[in-house]
């Protein structure tokens, strides 16, 4: 049976990562796209299922091209009916949306339905194939919450038939709006008219999931599978998420506009190093100890930081630091990618100076979008609900503290 690869979203990452890669791959027949912008399907269709997306390599932009592309929106009836029947016939789906709380929103717009009707009569007939359903939002245990989300509209249970895998994509990918840039950097549009630019760097080591139903053949076969995600999707986070936003406040505290800036300035790349390497990088080595993968050596993880960091200055992607720092009351939640990476470094005996430094600057931030006056009515606001009391103390003195010199 000819292969049938789905998506659900169609931003930067099923534009710019999956659909390339299931159409580069040769082993698709079909790709199709759920997306319930309407001007976007119109586009689409217009352009009789063609689409360009801008590749950043290190030296130059180059474009790729996409055709053969079905879209439908699931708002429409008849597109509906038309996505249940190539999510019944798929082999590979992924969901890419802005979050893990939209999969269940709304009766007619939850992808979770939408997906179930799909599954469930793939499950009802032996002659659909088994499928894999790639997850890629960026939260750790997606999969897990899409599959939990599938459960409630399901009669049976999905497991022999259907796998729902976690990713890593440690892939920076935007969509591009701002029409004089677009010119400026002589970016190609999604689509002739359409005002905006897909722009992901070229770096394609995706990670995902081993486990797979027992006769499924995967057809996205450049990704690499692990056995494991959760100490690479961790890493991911508190590692590259969190010091690509300490160097995004260093930078935007300099007055820089654009990542590819922090370049110039080697003080900065040191310091971003230095906190990467042993603040962060200690701290995950620490709680990943045990695991056996080159990674969570020291050259291992050594490398890692230092491709992520050349990656995140790269002039081609143009990143602007308004981006990268945005949503300072999210980014410097208990769990997020900052404080979890601070708390780690803790747990491994370290005062990490740098990142600290970095979290104040975010906090001050919170502190003038709020309208706060107290840094700790600030920190209780972004740490409502933790119950890590001792944990919160020490942090919260060291947050605080007025002799930090990082």
């Amino acid at each position: 049976m000819s292969k049938t690869f789905v998506g659900f979203g169609f931003g930067a990452i099923q534009g710019g990562l999956f659909l390339p890669a299931a159409y580069k791959s040769g082993n698709f027949s079909r790709l199709v796209v759920s997306e319930i912008q309407p001007e976007s399907v119109s586009q689409i269709r217009q352009a009789d299922g063609s689409y360009a997306c801008n590749v950043a390599e290190a030296d130059h932009v180059r474009v790729e091209e996409i055709a053969g592309l079905e879209i439908f929106n699931p708002l429409v009836p008849s597109d509906r009916d038309k996505l249940v029947d190539a999510i019944a016939s798929a082999s590979e789906l992924c969901t890419a949306l802005p979050s893990f709380t939209l999969y269940d929103v709304g009766e007619k717009a939850s992808v979770a339905a939408l997906l179930s009707e799909g599954l469930e009569r793939k499950l009802a007939d032996s002659s659909l194939p088994s499928a894999v359903v790639y997850a890629a939002e960026n939260d750790n245990r997606a999969a897990n919450r899409l599959r939990e989300a599938c459960k409630r509209y399901l009669s049976n249970s999905l497991d022999e038939r259907v796998s729902f895998s976690e990713t890593v994509i440690a892939k920076m990918c935007s969509v591009v709006i701002d029409r004089e840039r677009i010119i400026a950097e002589n970016l190609r549009e999604v689509t002739n008219g359409s005002h905006k630019s897909f722009l992901v760097e070229a770096f394609d080591k995706i990670l995902i999931e081993e486990r797979v139903p027992a006769d499924f053949d995967r057809g996205l076969t450049q990704f690499i599978s692990k056995p494991f995600l959760d100490p690479f999707a961790l890493t991911k986070f508190h590692g590259h998420n969190a010091i690509h936003y300490c160097l995004g406040l260093e930078a935007k505290e300099r007055g820089m506009t654009y990542m590819h800036q922090a370049r110039e300035d080697a003080d900065l790349m040191a310091w971003a190093r230095e906190a990467f390497v042993h603040e962060a990088g200690v701290g995950l080595r620490n709680k990943f100890l045990n695991f056996e993968d080159e990674l969570f050596t020291q050259d291992g993880f050594v490398a890692y930081a230092e491709d992520a960091l050349e990656r995140m200055i790269n002039p081609y992607l143009r990143d602007p630091i308004g981006r990268v720092t945005r949503d300072p009351k999210r980014k410097l939640g208990w769990d997020d990618r900052l404080v979890g990476s601070i708390r780690y470094a803790m747990n491994a005996g370290l005062n990490p100076k740098k990142m600290i430094s970095s979290a104040r600057k975010s906090l001050a931030e919170i502190m003038a979008e709020e309208g706060i006056q107290s840094q700790m009515d600030s920190l209780n606001l972004v740490w409502k609900g933790t119950t890590h009391s001792e944990e919160k103390e020490a942090l919260s003195d060291l947050m605080l503290s007025s002799h930090l010199d990082p």
